[in-house]
């Protein structure tokens, strides 16, 4: 009986230090920290003496946190930036510079984006970038967003492309520029869990 006794508290012993090696999770699961305090007024950087800049492209993706939308704008870096300016606006239309044109855009709110750059390369007049006029963004797929709900071109004016990026609701975000880009980030929701 002695020899039982031993073996199944050797036994229990080994099944607690095997118990305490397992890690825990100190979150629930499916739940990270995401980043908190971008807040959703308005974003800008129209300081920057005017540069001849071409819009190549525009693309998107979706992250754990938040989705992303990028202007890849080449020749651009932070020491050299690109005049920006992104906001809400009131309604469900952005107003196409120069002519006033309401431009429809689906989603709870909508950031309107304009970037200092044109479709157009500067140098030979050639378009290097597609977008129509109230039109989504050519090659952006948003199917799948959690945050992103609809892309609109409002046009290119006087060296400036303006987009008009519908969203689930208003969210925070932030702006930042990285080499040969301008990059928008739109959280998933307000609080700091995904």
């Amino acid at each position: 009986m002695r020899r039982w006794t031993t073996a199944l508290a050797a036994v229990l012993l080994t099944a607690g230090a095997v118990a305490t090696a397992v890690p825990t999770a100190s979150a629930a699961p499916g739940v990270s920290a995401c980043p908190t305090g971008w807040g959703s007024v308005d974003r800008q950087d129209r300081t920057v003496p005017y540069q001849p800049q071409a819009l190549s492209n525009v693309r998107t993706g979706a992250q754990e946190c938040f989705d992303r939308l990028v202007l890849d704008v080449p020749g651009t870096t932070p020491a050299n930036p690109l005049a920006y300016q992104v906001h809400y606006v009131t309604g469900n239309a952005v107003r196409q510079a120069g002519s006033g044109t309401a431009i429809p855009v689906r989603g709870g709110a909508v950031l309107e984006i304009v970037v200092g750059a044109a479709t157009y390369d500067p140098a030979t007049w050639q378009v290097v970038y597609p977008g129509r006029a109230g039109e989504a963004l050519p090659g952006v797929d948003l199917n799948g967003y959690r945050t992103f709900a609809d892309t609109r071109f409002a046009g290119s004016f006087e060296g400036e492309t303006q987009i008009g990026l519908g969203v689930r609701a208003r969210l925070p975000f932030r702006v930042f520029q990285l080499d040969n880009r301008l990059v928008v980030d739109v959280a998933h929701t307000w609080g700091t869990a995904s």
